[in-house]
């Protein structure tokens, strides 16, 4: 009767679906681009980019949970102007001599149905965490059509005030309040 039971249970297991288990992905650099913009005295709106990101992002679909840990390099400042980009890491703002990279580390990811809609986690930028909350307003997972890899995607963003990470430097003439935006794609590993 033992053996009968055994081998019942065995084929329950072997005709059950496998449950998913969590998957790693890694940052692809050249299509992953963290932006911020702000006001520039209410003339205009400021649009600049950082060009080096690395980092990697676990996704559960089943279980429906998650971590993202993104790396910025913040020398890596695009402001499509030099002489601005140097300005931009200098100590009054970014202090990428001192500080070379931010770092935004998951404590959360919420759901929406079967896909991610907010990602709670610290962002740390020129030495100083605060909590952050990242609003996922696409997503995607799917094999990659050029790779043949599994691929998530995502664009997300939030605002910060500058003031509360040492960067406030001409505020309120210069926004103080920055959108971050970025524009992420993943490989699995």
């Amino acid at each position: 009767m033992r053996k009968q039971i055994a081998t019942l249970v065995l084929a329950l297991a072997a005709a059950a679906p496998a449950l998913a288990a969590p998957e790693t992905y890694v940052v692809e650099g050249t299509h992953t681009y963290p932006r911020f913009s702000y006001s520039h005295f209410g003339y205009s709106t400021q649009l600049s980019r950082f060009n080096k990101t690395s980092g990697k992002i676990v996704f559960d679909k089943a279980a429906k949970t998650g971590s993202v840990d993104i790396v910025i390099d913040t020398t890596s400042v695009d402001t499509g102007f030099a002489t601005f980009n140097e300005h931009i890491q200098g100590d009054d703002f970014l202090a990428t001599g001192k500080y070379p990279q931010a770092t935004f580390k998951s404590t959360k990811v919420n759901f929406a149905g079967d896909k991610p809609s907010t990602v709670e986690g610290l962002l740390t930028l020129k030495g100083v965490t605060k909590p952050v909350t990242l609003t996922v307003e696409s997503f995607q997972a799917m094999p990659h059509p050029m790779l043949k890899k599994d691929a998530i995607g995502a664009n997300a963003w939030t605002v910060v005030k500058r003031s509360e990470f040492n960067a406030g430097k001409y505020a309120p003439y210069v926004g103080d309040e920055v959108r971050i935006d970025i524009a992420v794609e993943a490989i699995k590993e």
